[in-house]
């Protein structure tokens, strides 16, 4: 009884697995030599905590609030991952700084890429204690850089100014452009209608992470409209995720997955197309 119980549940999961599973694909055909693309990412509230592992390398960007670095540590063990290749932290509220610490003792981290400027919160000074204690020099980015890893190349654009206001941090935000063969993803960390402004000429992208856990900004039409994505992702709490964002990206056929609704997303570029996997959930 036992074993048809475990065989019914394994059944169940599977067809679970199936009916989470979308792509998003481009007209483009998929290169011969490509390789896979994976990038989750995880279910960690208001903030942003995301891994792309290509063939052999691995960049994180963003880390969560102190307690998800377990989270992405898991990920990595499970995948015999030893060495993070870029860690870009693409400012320092404690939602995106705050797993970075473990991380880096956790793992052979080879480059740190951050804004050029100083955190305030707790988790940032933990962050840049253990790195100092690794010996690891964070870059502070004040101009664009670019680096490849096996059949993936990076822009991370750093931000044009050196102060945006008294209160905020988010204009601060590196931006990184993920080219896969036919596939472009653009992570905007938590620009806000500044920044935005600064990458609107940036190019039309297959997947983008939508700005700031999916908050209301003025120029999110304008911006969506420029960049075109064919499909987004939403790191975000429910009560984050604002309603007229949600349907702005309903009215321009943006397929829309959220990790308040949808748990942890994986999304596979195999370079010409974009496979989605979920915890829970369909697309918006």
């Amino acid at each position: 009884m036992k074993r048809i119980r475990n065989i019914a549940a394994l059944l169940l999961s599977s067809v679970i697995a199936i009916l989470s599973v979308s792509s998003c694909s481009s007209k483009e055909s998929v290169p011969k030599d490509a390789k896979d693309l994976t990038v989750t990412f995880f279910d960690v509230g208001k903030a942003d905590a995301i891994v792309l592992q290509s063939e052999t390398a691995t960049v994180v960007i963003d880390t969560g609030e102190k307690g998800d670095g377990k989270k992405i540590s898991n990920l990595l063990k499970e995948s015999d991952t030893t060495v993070i290749d870029y860690l870009i932290i693409t400012h320092f509220d404690k939602d995106h700084v705050g797993g970075a610490a473990k991380l880096i003792n956790n793992f052979d981290v080879k480059n740190i890429l951050t804004p050029d400027y100083e955190g305030t919160v707790d988790e940032y000074d933990k962050y840049c204690k253990v790195a100092a204690e690794k010996n690891i020099q964070p870059t502070r980015l004040t101009e664009d850089v670019k680096f490849t890893l096996d059949d993936v190349d990076f822009t991370v654009y750093a931000p044009k100014k050196t102060f945006y206001g008294d209160d905020d941090e988010n204009d601060f935000s590196l931006v990184t452009k993920v080219t896969h063969h036919n596939n472009v993803l653009l992570f905007t960390g938590d620009a806000m209608e500044q920044r935005l402004a600064e990458i609107m000429d940036i190019g039309k992208c297959t997947l983008l992470k939508v700005p700031y856990h999916g908050r209301k900004l003025d120029n999110l039409s304008d911006f969506l409209s420029k960049v075109q994505p064919k499909c987004a992702v939403v790191c975000t709490s429910s009560s984050e995720f604002s309603g007229k964002v949600q349907d702005l990206l309903k009215n321009k056929k943006i397929t829309t997955y959220a990790t308040c609704f949808n748990g942890d997303i994986t999304a596979v570029s195999n370079g010409g197309s974009i496979t989605f996997t979920t915890e829970k959930g369909e697309a918006l």
